[in-house]
């Protein structure tokens, strides 16, 4: 079906400001939108509060409005521009909100404008907790107990029923606000009344937490024609109980079975196709470590801080997609805008692995509680890509620019072996340096585990490097010897097979310098002495199956480049 020929104007939400737990990620989708409703020969009118972004440069959008994001003035401008439609999913929660309280008003229907995309009874469907877990249980998907919540005397009914502890998730917001973690009654009422207070509906779930249980995201694409596709699957470092958003987040999902990934990916599509959404959505659920049972934890019916990571880790431009869908178009009739050759119903393939880390601002809010639970803190993120989760993570951390180049954290040493233990066993911004130094001081996979209920693929990943760290400190002298001989001679062989391991690890040159006792200079001139030099691989959507046109690239230590 070609677009809608009636739509000839469109009114995009934006996000508002930025703040902590709503980081630039919306910004990156809300450009992304504009850009391709314009492609179709759309006029766009974008609002938005925050001037510090680039979806409201004059040229992104026909017409601006830095305004605040509120029924009156989004009234306003609907009344003086009437747009044919009006644009919410790719504005995350406060565009979504927005929307909403525009439609309920009547407001959206006295302008002869309409919702596109995702209906506004799949939103409610999906953003009311009573109405979601309605329609879970009617397509059969599990989820955990759970009481809806819309007053506080009602908080008793859970107190009473013995399961502890609980998890509160307040309706219609963003980032987890309002929502935490319950072990005692006092506590739930105290979070309860917070969450009750900063939903939009003042209504919150309060359901069984599942502690220890894997928590799994898939990205989904669905459209007008019912055809979806699962655009990407995610995995948190962290088990349930730390939001996405805090949470070190691998894609695709490492240590999943094809059973497992194919009974979740199966679940997914089955949701997005019941909520009758048009668009993105990010499907999150919760695994059992030690059986195949599952649990549907939420949905996000718009494009969500997990779909700007998507896009960038898989070559799939979700927002663009989702406006084209918006307006009419069906996933056959939308190129894919990497191969341009396949269409955007092509489900992308990932043949390297994506590690992203969680940027925090303890280093301005200094005496912040640093534990991370429900609530998100992080005030953005950055995303690494190479061949396997090694390299990967550390070059994550590296980008970080926290003055961390590698597995030593800067205060994990100073810890004594009772504070390692907790800082392990609650997280914080800084238990992967806290696991890695448990490792050098003997503590087994098994311990660790105990402690966080990471899943232990993981920490032996970790343990393996922490070894290899350790392997280039044992042969700091031969390291150290290569560095100052400027002709090959035969004893570069075992240097050259310990460094060509080590960078592949993905060892930055500062650190191997540092346990060689060398500086970083004389590392990369011995490097580029023995060969050993970057690559570089494509992120084409396709692992290569078809030829891209316009496919980005990433650096690693393999054997040829891809072009």
């Amino acid at each position: 079906m070609p677009k809608d020929s009636s739509i000839k104007k469109v009114m995009v939400i934006g996000s508002g400001p930025i703040i902590i737990g709503q980081a630039a990620e919306f910004d990156y989708a809300g450009t992304q939108a504009c850009r391709s409703l314009r492609e179709e020969g759309v006029s766009v009118v974008l609002i938005n509060s925050n001037p510090a972004t680039i979806m409201t440069d004059t040229e992104i959008a026909d017409r601006v409005y830095i305004e605040p994001l509120n029924v009156e003035f989004a009234e306003r401008i609907i009344a003086r521009e009437r747009p044919d439609g009006i644009l919410p999913t790719l504005g995350g929660q406060t565009g979504l909100n927005l929307a909403t309280q525009l439609a309920e008003a009547g407001i959206v229907e006295k302008y002869g404008s309409r919702l596109l995309g995702t209906p506004l009874a799949s939103i409610q469907k999906a953003e009311d907790r009573l109405e979601f877990r309605s329609l879970m249980q009617e397509i059969g998907e599990p989820v955990p107990e759970s009481w809806i919540i819309e007053q506080e005397s009602q908080f008793a009914e859970p107190a009473k029923s013995g399961i502890w502890p609980l998890i509160v998730r307040p309706a219609y917001t963003l980032g987890g606000t309002g929502g935490g973690i319950a072990y005692n009654e006092e506590q739930l009422y105290e979070i309860g009344r917070r969450g009750l207070s900063l939903s939009m509906r003042h209504q919150v779930m309060v359901e069984r937490y599942l502690a220890g249980w894997k928590e799994i995201e898939y990205e989904v694409m669905r459209d007008a024609n019912d055809t979806a596709i699962t655009v990407c699957n995610m995995e948190n470092f962290d088990p349930m109980g730390v939001h996405t958003g805090d949470s070190i987040v691998v894609a695709p999902s490492q240590t999943l079975s094809d059973k497992e990934y194919q009974m979740l990916r199966t679940a997914s599509l089955k949701i997005i196709r019941a909520l009758g959404i048009e668009g993105g959505c990010n499907v999150q659920l919760s695994l059992s470590p030690t059986t195949f049972g599952y649990y549907v934890i939420e949905v996000n019916p718009r494009v969500s801080r997990s779909s700007a990571l998507a896009s960038k880790a898989t070559g799939y431009p979700i927002a663009r997609v989702a406006a084209k869908i918006a307006i009419g178009l069906h996933l056959d009739e939308i190129d894919n805008a990497v191969t341009r050759k396949t269409l955007a119903c092509f489900e992308p393939a990932l043949d390297y692995c994506v590690v992203k880390i969680p940027r925090w601002p303890f280093d301005k809010f200094t005496v912040a509680d640093r534990r991370i639970s429900t609530q998100m803190k992080a005030t953005g993120e950055v995303m690494a890509i190479d061949r396997a989760f090694e390299p990967a993570l550390l070059k994550a951390i590296r980008s970080l620019e926290v003055g961390i180049y590698g597995l030593v954290g800067k205060a994990s040493a100073q810890l004594s072996d009772v504070e390692l233990e907790e800082a392990i066993r609650v997280p914080n911004d800084e238990r992967l340096w806290a696991i890695t130094e448990a490792f050098r001081r003997g503590m087994m996979v098994e311990e660790i585990q105990a402690l966080s209920a990471i899943d232990p693929w993981f920490l032996r990943k970790l343990k393996g490097l922490v070894e290899l760290e350790a392997t280039i400190a044992a042969n700091k002298t031969i390291l150290s010897a290569a560095c100052n001989r400027t002709e090959a001679t035969s004893e570069d062989e075992p240097v050259c097979s310990l460094l060509r391991q080590v960078k592949k690890a993905g060892f930055a040159d500062r650190v191997i310098a540092m346990n060689v006792g060398v500086n970083e200079a004389q590392i990369r001139t011995l490097r580029k002495r023995l060969g050993i030099l970057p690559v570089y691989k494509m992120v084409d959507t396709c692992a290569a199956e078809f030829e891209a046109a316009t496919p980005y690239y990433y650096s690693c230590y393999d054997s040829e480049n891809e072009n």
